[in-house]
């Protein structure tokens, strides 16, 4: 099966954090970041999406960060 995950989190290195870990794992990047402000918080926020292809069939179940 192919994954698809959408990382969020707000502009610090937390999300380049983030982002590295899921490269680290075996997902490839997706199309390019995007970078928004949140009005709730204040903040801007980053997001980019990941791919990977995975052994199985998909389920609602399946905890995509730990493919």
């Amino acid at each position: 099966m192919k994954a698809y995950r959408l990382l969020t989190e707000e502009d610090t290195s937390a999300f380049c954090h983030k982002v590295t870990e899921a490269l680290s794992k075996g997902w490839a990047l997706y199309g390019d970041p995007s970078y928004a402000f949140d009005a709730a918080s204040g903040k801007m926020r980053c997001a980019q999406a990941v791919i990977k292809e995975a052994e199985g069939e998909y389920s609602p179940e399946v905890k995509l960060g730990q493919l």
